[in-house]
């Protein structure tokens, strides 16, 4: 490399961490800053993420700063490795991006990057046969080590990293020494051998190379001792015999064999064990192909890409890739498919074997079991196996070094099963799959998660179609499309009823469809002989592995509602603090029984739902879920009103919410933004509590009233509409006058604004006959207003403002100011409907003092967009678009999307009655994006408001 090419600043990790800026040496900081600093590096143009660095940092002693220390030490790093630039801009070098910490080092900065490369050169010599040079490739990469990796720093990452380079690096040495040997330098090797031996007494490799070494020498005699040697340390350390391979080469010296001497030229054995003896087949392990295998593209080119960037295996590590996911989702079939698309990689053999983690017997394999069967595919007999796991452990290690093999540990139990079956060097694939997450592999043995979701729904088609035939999915595409919902978009229940559709080709999808549709929540429908393929005993197998916390509350999870539960919730489900809960859930989303799709937020597919449930009701008494789904709508109920004050905080509560039991621990929103951002993430899941809180009436009813301030904000008129019709059943079945009055008069106000008019009448005249059998003064005055804008809204502007009058008149006499000031905009509002501007805007006006005197937002903007009209028709410009405006930015700091855009619309309207079409196309635009957010079908007026101006303004254009 020329001094022009030469990297501003090179990276050392080889010996103790160092980095140099030409030749100077930076000054790093702090161990724990330098300890970042080496994670970052061995991780070297891959992104870290935040909890990931922790681990590798500090494992499971993590201070509580942990987060600030990382940000403290990233910033020194950025200042030490790049002083040159601004504070307050990212390093080049070192950046934070949206999945983590990148560090990106240069091209040859690195010196275990120029390791990797000298290697890459060494093994291209050595297959063309230039032997000498593939000797000085070695060599020169042996040079680049200083000591042991990141001497002098420790944590889990970097132990673990440790210990494998430094076996990676005894392995090239033993390379470059048989090297030496096959090119006849062999009096210089011996103390170098000696030295070795000393320091690795149990490598039967190296007592080899020093037999051979001597032997060449002319040092029979001595050959024969340093045999003799390694015998006895193999039997006193570990109780075992030398391996064949290195018995046979003290037969050979013996007999002083003259083939040991050969020619430079002709000796390319691998290995020292291969310098005698032919070579046994090797090992091809991996199942059979699957000759269907469908869709996994996003993996599959995952899984290319890592491979691609490690170039299939030969860097200086062994290479990891933990294929994790939930029962049945099709890892296994992945992991092989992929596999045997990669294994010409790797032509030193494949090794595999099913770990039994997860599986009907109950009893995961063994390591020593699997080590055994993998010792057993490369020749070692039961002789020569060591006596203990560890001592099998270094001699599994010791064959596979300088090898490139695949090894696939299938359906893993855990991080502890998989570890002694790692290769210790460089050259080698593996490739784990298990229900596990596996987080400890990937914090300190770098290993690559690839997690497999559900399938698509247009890769469920494909599966489906590969399987029962092109022709019958076609004819019958929605039968199609039910049976892939119903199945959850699984891949084992897919194939269940893929089989069963093609096992009976008389049958029709459709049919196979309501057989699915008919068992709703059971899995029965999912049964077969075969356990491996039986859906309930497939999950029951993750579920029996769970600690007992894990079970429970795996079981409680079944009683939830859907889709989707915070933490918070999960608390309250199951009785306890959140954080008794917190180690199971985590329990629970590493056995991937439930999925943390975002963070706090836990879900789990409808098959998983459906065997909670069952194996709830098996497990547990009637009384106990009872109590559990009591606290949970508990919980929800007592949050919803929290949160409904905040948002709507002049509305009186007319009811007595029922009591939380004792465990419940609703959440503390401070304030209006965190309530409208617990509705939002709440929504679906309020929903689903009203359809299946069956047997918990008042819950429904109440908590369908705590949401109608948010549908009506958000513009969700439909689920407005659904909840009160469910909160009104409810109220029927209790007999209860007040709960029908207010879900009654609420029903109405949502079916005004779907334009369901007669319907709302009815609704909104029998709130008002109950409230006035009631006494409930206020509720009448509520009914009369809501009948008075649903009049307004059909033109009937004469008929509705007696019925503001009279709540007004309702809401004076009671004393109750928030409802008079919003009786009184109404009168406003009418009068202004029926061209009295001028009256209008006193009533309007008393309203807006009223409504600044008990601070009421929501009524303010309210009454500001009733000015905003009667100011534009008496044609005051200023004062219309300025009441306007107020209006707007009131409901956009409420989050009431709907009135927002509408106001936004009349503001528009109002803008080009002055003329100015410019500031009206702006308003109207602002309202399109709202309405279009909400979906609302407004949006088409809007633009067909903008359109028309459009054509109004340039007549002559054309429109696009």
């Amino acid at each position: 490399m020329n001094d022009s090419d030469a990297p501003a600043l090179r990276f050392g990790v080889l010996g103790p961490l160092r980095v140099w800026r030409g030749e100077t040496v930076v000054d790093l900081g702090p161990v724990q800053q330098r300890v970042v600093l080496a994670v970052l590096v061995l991780q070297a143009g891959r992104p870290v993420g935040r909890q990931q660095m922790i681990n590798a940092v500090w494992g499971e002693a993590t201070p509580r700063n942990a987060v600030n220390l990382v940000q403290r030490h990233v910033s020194g790093l950025r200042r030490a490795l790049e002083p040159e630039r601004p504070g307050h801009t990212p390093s080049g070098l070192l950046a934070w991006t949206e999945v983590g910490y990148l560090l990106t080092v240069p091209k040859g900065a690195l010196d275990l990057d120029l390791f990797d490369s000298e290697l890459s050169r060494a093994r291209a010599a050595r297959t063309a046969g230039r032997l000498p040079e593939a000797a000085e490739a070695l060599h020169s990469a042996l040079r680049l080590w200083r000591g042991p990796v990141c001497d002098g720093l420790s944590s889990p990452f970097l132990d673990a990293q440790a210990d494998r380079l430094d076996e990676s690096r005894i392995g090239v040495l033993e390379e470059r020494i048989e090297l030496d040997l096959t090119i006849g330098a062999h009096a210089d090797l011996i103390a170098e051998l000696r030295g070795l031996i000393a320091e690795y007494p149990l490598r039967e490799r190296l007592h080899s190379l020093l037999m051979m070494a001597l032997y060449r020498a002319g040092r029979q005699a001595d050959a024969l001792a340093a045999f003799r040697d390694a015998r006895r340390r193999l039997r006193e350390e570990l109780g075992i015999e030398p391996a064949a391979s290195l018995q046979r080469l003290h037969q050979q010296i013996l007999a002083a064999d003259s083939g040991l001497i050969a020619a430079p030229d002709t000796e390319t054995a691998a290995n020292a064990g291969e310098l005698t003896g032919p070579r046994r087949p090797l090992p091809a392990q991996l199942p059979h192909p699957i000759p269907d295998f469908t869709g996994r593209q996003a993996e599959l080119d995952r899984l290319d890409a890592l491979a691609d960037r490690d170039n299939g295996g030969s860097g200086p590590n062994v290479v990891i890739t933990a294929i994790t996911g939930t029962a049945g989702v099709g890892k296994t079939a992945l992991a092989v498919h992929w596999a045997h698309s990669v294994s010409k990689r790797f032509p030193d053999g494949q090794l595999y074997v099913n770990l039994r983690g997860f599986d009907p017997t109950g009893s995961a394999m063994k390591p020593a079991e699997a080590i055994r069967g993998f010792l057993d595919a490369f020749g070692v007999t039961p002789q020569q196996l060591p006596a203990n796991l560890e001592a099998q452990v270094a001699l599994y290690r010791s064959l596979l070094a300088g090898r490139r093999v695949l090894v696939l540990l299938d359906n893993a139990a855990d991080e502890d099963q998989v570890r002694p079956l790692l290769p210790g060097s460089y050259g080698c694939l593996v490739i784990v799959t298990s229900r596990s997450e596996l987080s400890g592999l990937i914090v300190t043995e770098g290993a690559r998660p690839v997690v497999v979701d559900l399938m698509s729904v247009p890769e469920a088609r494909q599966l489906l179609s590969r399987r029962i035939g092109e022709n019958r999915t076609s004819v019958e595409p929605q039968a199609v499309d039910g049976i892939i919902a119903l199945c959850a978009r699984l891949p084992l229940a897919l194939m269940l009823v893929a089989a069963r559709a093609a096992t009976h080709s008389g049958f029709g999808l459709s049919a196979l469809a309501s057989e699915l549709r008919e068992a709703g929540s059971s899995l029965d429908v999912f049964d077969g002989d075969d356990q491996a393929t039986n859906v309930r005993a497939v999950f029951s197998w993750s579920y029996q592995r769970l600690s007992v916390p894990g079970r429970r509350l795996f079981r409680l999870l079944g009683l939830h509602f859907g889709p989707d539960i915070s933490v918070p919730a999960v608390a309250s489900l199951a009785g306890l603090p959140r954080g008794q809960i917190r180690p199971a859930l985590t329990e629970l989303a590493r056995a991937h029984l439930v999925d943390e799709r975002i963070p706090g937020r836990y879900t789990f597919h409808d098959l998983l739902r459906a065997y909670a449930a069952e194996v709830a009701r098996a497990h547990d008494s009637d009384d106990y879920r009872f109590r559990a789904r009591h606290r949970v709508l508990d919980h929800y109920l007592h949050t919803s009103c929290h949160a409904d004050e905040l948002l709507a905080r002049h509305q009186d509560r007319p009811f007595t919410l029922v009591n939380a039991q004792p465990e419940v621990a609703p959440e503390a929103l401070a304030n209006q933004k965190q309530a409208l951002a617990w509705f939002e993430s709440e929504h679906a899941v309020l929903l689903a509590a009203l359809r299946q809180a069956t047997g918990f009436d008042i819950h429904i009813w109440q908590l369908a009233w705590t949401l109608a301030s948010y549908f009506e904000y958000q513009g969700h008129w439909r689920d407005w509409r659904d909840s009160q019709s469910m909160a009104l059943d409810a109220g029927r079945r209790l007999s209860d006058k007040l709960a029908q009055a207010l879900s009654q008069r609420s029903l109405g106000c949502a079916l005004v604004q779907l334009s369901s008019y007669d319907d709302a009448r009815v609704h909104l005249q029998d709130a008002l006959h109950l409230f006035g059998e009631l006494g409930a003064n206020t509720g009448q005055a509520d009914a009369r207003i809501s009948l008075a804008m649903m009049m307004e809204r059909q033109g009937l502007y004469s008929e509705a403002l007696p019925h503001a009058q009279a709540a007004l008149a309702i809401a004076q006499a009671v004393g109750h100011r928030p409802r008079q000031a919003r009786a009184l905009n109404a009168v406003g509002w009418l009068h202004a409907q029926l061209g009295d501007h001028e009256q209008a805007l006193v009533y309007c006006h008393q309203a807006l003092d009223l409504q600044r005197e008990i601070e009421d937002p929501c009524g303010e903007a309210t009454t500001y967009d009733s000015l905003g009209y009667a100011y534009r028709h008496l044609g005051h410009q200023t004062e219309a678009t300025a009441c306007y405006q107020h209006a707007v930015d009131l409901y956009g700091e409420l989050g009431d999307l709907y009135n927002e855009a509408d106001t936004l619309v009349s503001m528009g309207n109002a803008y080009r009655a002055f003329g100015d079409f410019e500031s009206a196309r702006i308003s109207w635009q602002r309202a399109l994006a709202i309405f279009d957010q909400l979906g609302h079908p407004l949006a088409d007026t809007v633009r067909a408001k903008i359109r028309e101006q459009a054509i109004y303004k340039n007549p002559g254009e054309s429109l696009c």
